[in-house]
């Protein structure tokens, strides 16, 4: 009995040093949540959106176009962080005196996503993350390398539910492998919706239109099972885990081995 009550003086003692350097957080996007985690402040996060399968037991705050000020009052939060999705004006109705908010992208780049956790790091007062960053940072640059795209054209697809789409050069998904050394073949910026009314309606089309050398369609299971695929297009079929390329941070890591392990150079590129 002594012992366990010495252990909680000592955890008493160890939470009051460390709740001023610990700011109270709601996170009100999965892939923040994520981000904080990975710097360490996950234990500093105080509640999440309602989309959040990463902290189930902490309290829900709205989504992400609409937070519930309520709710996140109730937290008496130091930090709101969230994506640009929010719209400035929602995002300062909500914010109770004395919190600071941010409105966070990363979506557009991997520059980007080391400007947002660089910037998480920073608003959080993450210890160590300096070191971490330069490391990030370096590792994905090393693993990109080691794919080695090689110019060969590539057309990046979300198409297995749903109304397909594609992904352009300015979008994460497909600066990752540009960075990789590939040729992303989709002309649209960001993202190309197929649906009727859009200029390019089917997946077939915009194959026949970008030509690609590869088709990368983002599933939990590999592309040659998904129904909206037709196994006959002119192009090699690879299918990968989405996640890992949809959430801008430290999951890119992840994406590159995937990538080096299904598309790496074959025997015949190498030199």
């Amino acid at each position: 009995m002594r012992f366990l009550l010495f252990l909680c003086w000592v955890l008493l003692a160890q939470s009051a040093q460390a709740a001023p350097d610990c700011p109270r957080i709601v996170s009100q996007s999965p892939y923040l949540t994520l981000a904080l985690e990975w710097l360490g402040r996950g234990h500093c996060i105080v509640g999440v959106s309602r989309y959040d399968r990463q902290r189930p037991r902490l309290p829900r705050t709205g989504g992400v176009m609409d937070p519930d000020g309520a709710a996140i009052a109730a937290l008496k939060p130091d930090l709101i962080v969230t994506s640009d999705w929010t719209s400035s004006t929602t995002l300062e109705s909500v914010t109770p005196p004395g919190a600071r908010a941010l409105r966070l992208d990363g979506f557009g780049s991997l520059t980007e996503v080391e400007t947002l956790l660089a910037t998480l790091a920073r608003e959080s007062r993450a210890p160590g993350a300096r070191q971490k960053l330069r490391d990030f940072s370096r590792r994905w640059r090393q693993l990109a390398a080691q794919v080695r795209g090689n110019g060969r054209r590539v057309l990046l697809v979300s198409a297995c539910s749903g109304s397909p789409y594609s992904f352009g050069r300015q979008h994460l998904v497909g600066d990752i492998f540009a960075q990789a050394g590939f040729t992303v073949v989709e002309t649209a910026p960001r993202i190309r919706h197929l649906r009727p009314g859009e200029e390019i309606t089917d997946l077939d089309t915009l194959v026949a239109r970008t030509r690609p050398d590869i088709l990368v369609s983002f599933t939990p299971q590999s592309a040659d099972h998904c129904s909206m695929i037709s196994p006959d297009l002119p192009a090699r079929i690879v299918g990968l885990q989405g996640d890992d390329f949809f959430h801008p941070g430290p999951g890119v890591l992840k994406a590159y081995a995937q990538m080096r392990e299904q598309l790496g150079p074959t025997q015949e590129q190498q030199p």
